[in-house]
């Protein structure tokens, strides 16, 4: 029998997935990488030989002693025994006295930010993805290639319009380019969970400025707007303190009186965000 996971672990043994993982985040031969749950390093493997250096951040202390014994003769790569939501991205990135002259030579795209990779744990996903995006609005971020469950996989990706699309799309498409990649089976990972798995892989663009909203004020109205799907815009504001008057002043033509969120794309949302002049809620 399959030794038993803990902390919800599924671990990928399909070895042309691992490969495939690997290789959908490009050249990475002048790239620091950061793994979210390594596990008994399957995907770390690939990366080692290829990435100019390689952060793997553990939770599980039996996994990271693992990990560190298995790759202790490969000096640029680092086993962190941590969590990644409480790390901080950025103090991994190389800083110029650490990058070896060959790197110095690349562009500054190269040396200032970081590549993420991983099998993201199901019952954390959605805390995983904002702390990434939290590092994109730093400038910490340029790629991540993650595994989710294929039905948040498709929630991800929805357009603004579907049943599927809700805050997290929305969050997501406001801090990246989103591509589904490929489909996982249960029998891709042992034990196998009960669900299908989706690698996706995200460009990070944040739209913030593109859009000229404040990023933490625009986040914030985001999650008023779908803090209950099922009512409308218009009830989720005023639950949210905003009062009637200030709502049909600043109600754009683009949005149908009685629109649901989930059917307002974010353009329509940074303008009723702006025109709201945030702040004065009551």
């Amino acid at each position: 029998m399959p030794k038993k996971p803990k902390l919800g672990q599924n671990f990928l043994v399909d070895q042309n997935a691992c490969e495939r993982i690997a290789l959908s985040l490009g050249d990475t031969s002048a790239r620091t990488v950061v793994e979210v749950g390594p596990g008994h390093g399957a995907i770390t493997a690939l990366l080692a030989p290829r990435c100019a250096r390689l952060h793997c951040i553990e939770f599980d202390p039996a996994l990271a002693r693992e990990l560190t014994f298995r790759f202790r003769n490969d000096p640029h790569v680092t086993i962190h025994h941590a969590d990644v939501l409480q790390s901080d991205l950025v103090t991994l990135i190389p800083s110029p006295l650490t990058t070896s002259s060959l790197h110095a030579e690349q562009s500054s795209q190269h040396t200032s930010t970081l590549d993420v990779i991983g099998n993201l744990p199901y019952y954390i996903t959605s805390d995983i993805l904002l702390h990434l995006y939290a590092a994109a609005r730093a400038g910490v971020l340029r790629r991540a290639v993650v595994m989710v469950q294929r039905e948040v996989a498709d929630r991800i990706a929805s357009p603004p319009g579907g049943s599927d699309y809700g805050a997290l799309s929305a969050f997501t498409q406001m801090h990246a380019h989103v591509e589904p990649l490929f489909t996982l089976p249960p029998a891709a990972f042992n034990p196998p969970p009960d669900v299908h798995s989706t690698v996706l892989r995200l460009d990070f663009a944040p739209r913030f400025a593109e859009l000229g909203v404040d990023p933490d004020g625009f986040n914030a109205f985001l999650r008023a707007t779908f803090a209950q799907k099922r009512k409308t815009l218009n009830n989720n504001l005023r639950h949210a303190g905003y009062n009637a008057a200030q709502l049909t002043a600043a109600w754009p033509g683009s949005i149908p009186p009685q629109a649901r969120s989930e059917a307002v794309p974010l353009e329509a949302m940074a303008e009723f965000f702006k025109r709201l002049a945030p702040g004065n809620a009551a």
